[in-house]
């Protein structure tokens, strides 16, 4: 059933972010967000999450209000991989990664060998098992970038939630990453909803597209069907040209001085 958000607004002192926006996001998809900044993007999937409560309106997952779920219940079926993340403790990059294991994990048990096959796994996958032992706090905006993904990917849910999770990322590791989200779609029918300022990017990846301008929905829709000029010139006020790539498989969009 996926989310039902029926509007939901959200505001920041007198400041409203998110304003009246309705939304079915079917489950197992591969879904973009797009949007100038500051225009409430964060704080849509902050409200996704459960990280944020909507001052109005309400989003139900799974049939369910988000508000009844436990935060434990919650994080078997959501990951959040944010836009930024800050720890001044010296854990390992391994030891991050298991921290996804935690909801999996009975109360006062240690990891099992699966737990730990999984982390070494992700780690494999996401280029960050060759730094394992080293603290957090020593690698590079990228690599810990990429340890906090590798977190998300170990947390095995049915969503993955994405804030600019490659903004990071150099465009090798930024195609690599998108790739591990869209296999969990393609293969295994999760959910990915992620904030792109890549609009290429996302036309490759993402099947449909999320257009947010002053807290509401500009366009959504499937990709190939909103993906225009006409969206890029009312959502940004730029002008481009928007044309099928058969290089990329996907519309592109080209942009003047």
């Amino acid at each position: 059933m996926g989310f039902q958000i029926k509007k939901m607004s959200f505001s920041y002192g007198d400041n409203k972010v998110i304003d009246n926006v309705s939304l079915h996001i079917e489950p197992g998809r591969f879904y973009g967000i797009i949007g100038p900044n500051g225009c409430g993007k964060s704080t849509f999937l902050d409200l996704l999450s459960s990280h944020t409560k909507p001052a109005a309106g309400s989003v139900f997952f799974m049939g369910k209000d988000l508000a009844k779920y436990s935060k434990k219940a919650l994080s078997r079926l959501i990951a959040l991989v944010p836009q930024n993340f800050y720890i001044n403790f010296s854990f390992t990059a391994r030891e991050i990664v298991l921290m996804g294991r935690y909801p999996h994990i009975p109360k006062f048990s240690v990891p099992a060998q699966q737990d730990m096959e999984i982390i070494d796994d992700v780690m494999q996958k996401t280029e960050t098992y060759q730094f394992k032992n080293r603290f957090i706090t020593e690698l590079s905006g990228g690599e810990r970038q990429r340890v906090v993904f590798a977190r998300a990917l170990a947390q095995d849910t049915d969503v993955l939630i994405l804030d600019e999770a490659t903004s990071n990322f150099d465009i090798n590791h930024s195609i690599r990453m998108l790739n591990l989200a869209a296999r969990g779609v393609e293969k295994n029918g999760k959910t990915v909803i992620t904030v792109l300022q890549d609009i290429n990017l996302a036309a490759i990846f993402c099947e449909y597209l999320i257009f947010i301008k002053n807290g509401r929905i500009a366009a959504y829709g499937k990709t190939n069907e909103v993906l225009n000029a006409n969206t890029i010139k009312s959502v940004f006020n730029v002008d481009a040209k928007v044309y099928q790539d058969s290089y990329s498989n996907s519309k592109q969009v080209v942009f003047k001085r």
